[in-house]
């Protein structure tokens, strides 16, 4: 199961997504990359690991003044059929 936590300041929006298996690595990694495409953006990403071997994706959007980080985030959270985001 895939975990989303979203967290969002005056431009600035970050979207945390905790996977543990290796599909779910390549599902949200899939889907970043292509959404990205679709929407012609590139936010910064970067993956820390966690403890029992989970790692969590990192998306963050600078100076975001159009907003656009969210309907890109609830994209990504749809497809990837996340349940909850915190």
């Amino acid at each position: 199961m895939i975990d989303a936590e979203f967290r969002s300041e005056e431009r600035f929006s970050r979207l945390a997504l905790a996977y543990e298996t290796q599909e779910e690595k390549s599902s949200v990694s899939d889907c970043l990359e292509r959404i990205t495409k679709e929407h012609s953006v590139s936010p910064e990403t970067y993956i820390t690991k966690v403890s029992n071997g989970k790692e969590v994706l990192i998306i963050e959007f600078h100076d975001d003044n159009a907003r656009e980080a969210g309907d890109i985030f609830e994209e990504m959270i749809k497809s990837l059929d996340v349940k909850t985001c915190n």
